[in-house]
């Protein structure tokens, strides 16, 4: 198994969620498939678990629905865009930008570091503008890996 924070196989740049759990699911699938959740239904549950304790909506069209759980086997990124937007209940209206942060049970450390590597990124136009024009989701990957480096 690849263990990089986000290869391609966990980008999706066209995203056609309407709704947060959606959203939310179509990237976890990404992460079974890639055999970095081992329980879709548990990761789930434990993403909405943290969801309902505080909305993961960022100003600027981002959502970073993230939470740690025994269903995960490496710290992993995943990422959407949606050109229509989620609703992330962010006060600014939906995002376009949608980050799944998955980290193991134990994992709090590493979970906490690609959180803030990334909300460190995501205050830079640069880094949004570069993905809301990217076409290719290997060239996304690398560019993730290269910027948010915990």
């Amino acid at each position: 198994m690849n263990t990089e924070l986000i290869t391609s196989d966990l980008v999706d740049l066209d995203m056609w969620a309407d709704d947060r759990r959606t959203a939310v699911r179509s990237l976890a699938q990404r992460l079974v498939a890639d055999g970095r959740v081992t329980d879709l239904e548990q990761f789930l549950a434990d993403v909405e678990s943290r969801e309902q304790q505080m909305a993961t909506g960022m100003e600027g069209g981002i959502g970073i629905p993230h939470c740690r759980s025994a269903a995960v086997t490496t710290p992993t990124l995943a990422f959407g865009r949606s050109a229509a937007g989620i609703d992330f209940g962010a006060d600014d209206g939906p995002a376009t930008l949608v980050f799944l942060i998955a980290a193991p049970e134990g994992g709090d450390a590493d979970h906490m570091a690609v959180l803030a590597a990334l909300a460190r990124r995501l205050v830079r136009a640069e880094f949004k503008q570069t993905l809301l024009d990217a076409t290719d989701p290997s060239a996304v990957a690398e560019y993730v890996r290269e910027e948010v480096k915990p």
